[in-house]
């Protein structure tokens, strides 16, 4: 076995990887990126582009079929060849790939390793059968997996993930998607617009990224009125039979027990951090109850199960913290730079958060919401909610888009914005406004002082905005108890 000795290990080549080995590179010329499978980001090969390139299949197909409304007439049947739709996004899909795999060229071959690593001692990796690698400190950037529970084995070589999806030569004619989280809406909804029959069952309520009531109602109702979604079913039955999966459920209005033949089950239901495979045992970390490290977020350095700093950092998905590239992105820097410097740390600059998810309407968050800022105060009143509909909204009822609802939030006192859970047309833009408000701590009234030009998308920001300074505004019992009061009291 050949032997090695290098600064800075980083296991795995995904985003989070990338981004830590040239961090890395930066504070030493003694740096190895290894990885266990292909060359190649999730986000460019099962991930983020490919499943942008379905939903804008799946939106021209859509704008096709509503163009009547604009009094534009599209003569007979929408026709969709499924073969076209997949040869373009794997055709696509894989320039993605390519262009991740030039950016890699430049490590060089002497810089990475190729096979499945795993600790046999704190600072000693076993990587495939052909190298034992000795090094001074080490990155954890594995990613994470998808995951699903026992019972949808029944479902045999039907039981797909995102991954397979992107595989496919053609469409299928219908799919079970379970899971109505950021995956399952997303690829759900496009299936549907693309002529899949499609159901999507969930558990426990949840949908999508939101936690205000009142807005998970909303999107509840309105994805609803184009295809079924339960996000707390109760399903019955998995069963295989043929080549089809047989789902047994209680229908979710009726009641009615119902039995229903797919060509596929989708499991969406979540991923897993890649650390089980590691025998993390050996590196003498301290894990939480899922066998992830323990680590400070803002150094991405773990923890020894003394309760020590370790000379192990952890990067992306494996954290287990925020499953979103530019997370990782971030991650990666902050991890790699550590464990080039390392003993000489630094804090790495975390930005606020930010989630998109890419259905029609979209769905997006920023910052905390209302069920984490209830939390943080210690639930009393000092939180002020604003709230614009996009029904009534001009640009939106232009578009022909005009569905979709907004909460912003923010703090009583100093009027300090907090955080906003969004639903409407082309609101990834919107998030971004928002998420760099709060990144730059602007307050309510400052936000309303920035131009708001007509007729745009954004005059509903400036409505909702208006509307959470209203409710600032209330009289001075509740600012009085709020300023007293403060997060976290």
């Amino acid at each position: 076995m050949h032997e090695r000795d290098v600064d800075v290990a980083i296991i795995g080549a995904g985003s989070a990887g990338l981004s830590a080995w040239h961090a890395a590179s930066k504070q030493s010329d003694s740096v190895v990126l290894i990885e266990g499978d292909e060359y190649g980001t999730t986000c460019a090969r099962v991930g983020c582009m490919p499943s942008k390139l379905l939903i804008a299949a799946a939106e021209a197909a859509h704008h096709a079929r509503d163009a009547h409304g604009f009094g534009v007439r599209v003569r007979g049947e929408i026709e969709i060849d499924g073969r076209a739709v997949m040869a373009r996004i794997k055709h696509e899909r894989d320039g993605f790939v390519s262009r991740v795999l030039e950016s890699m060229q430049r490590i060089g071959a002497a810089n990475l390793l190729q096979g499945h690593a795993r600790f046999a001692a704190p600072h000693t990796l076993i990587v495939g059968d052909h190298t034992r690698l000795e090094a001074r400190n080490i990155v954890i950037a594995t990613g994470a997996r998808p995951s699903w529970p026992g019972f949808f084995e029944a479902a045999g070589d039907r039981l797909v993930v995102n991954d397979d999806v992107f595989e496919w030569h053609d469409l299928p004619a219908s799919v079970a998607v379970f899971g109505p989280g950021v995956i399952g809406l997303e690829l759900g909804q496009a299936l549907h617009r693309l002529g899949t029959r499609l159901r999507v069952f969930g558990v426990g309520g949840a949908l999508g990224p939101f936690r205000d009531e009142t807005l998970r109602d909303y999107a509840d109702r309105t994805f609803n009125e184009s295809f079924y979604v339960d996000p707390d079913a109760k399903v019955e039955a998995i069963e295989r039979d043929g080549d089809q999966v047989v789902v047994t459920f209680l229908e979710r209005h009726s009641g009615a027990r119902l039995t229903e033949r797919f060509d596929y089950l989708l499991a969406a239901t979540g991923r897993r951090p890649n650390v089980d495979g590691l025998d993390l045992d050996q590196a003498g970390l301290a894990l939480d109850d899922q066998g992830v490290p323990h680590y400070n977020r803002f150094t991405m350095q773990c923890r020894n199960a003394d309760d020590g700093p370790s000379h192990v950092f952890i990067a992306g998905d494996a954290s287990q913290e925020l499953p979103l590239l530019h997370e990782a992105n971030a991650q990666g820097r902050i991890a790699g730079g550590n464990a080039g410097r390392y003993p000489a740390l630094r804090a790495g600059q975390r930005n606020v958060a930010l989630a998109i998810v890419f259905t029609d309407p979209q769905m997006a968050t920023v910052g905390a919401s209302r069920a984490e800022l209830e939390q943080r105060y210690g639930g009393c009143d000092c939180i002020a909610t604003g709230e614009a509909s996009f029904e009534d909204q001009g640009r939106a009822v232009v578009m022909g888009q005009h569905r979709g609802m907004i909460r912003l939030y923010a703090e009583h006192g100093s009027g300090q914005f907090l955080g906003a859970e969004l639903f409407g047309p082309r609101i990834e833009h919107m998030a971004h406004l928002l998420a760099w408000s709060l990144e730059q701590h602007l307050s309510v009234s400052r936000m309303l002082e920035m131009p708001f030009y007509h007729p745009v998308l954004e005059e509903g920001l400036r409505t909702a905005l208006r509307d959470l300074n209203a409710s600032l505004q209330l009289g001075p019992a509740i600012t009085e108890r709020c300023m007293e009061c403060g997060p976290g009291d």
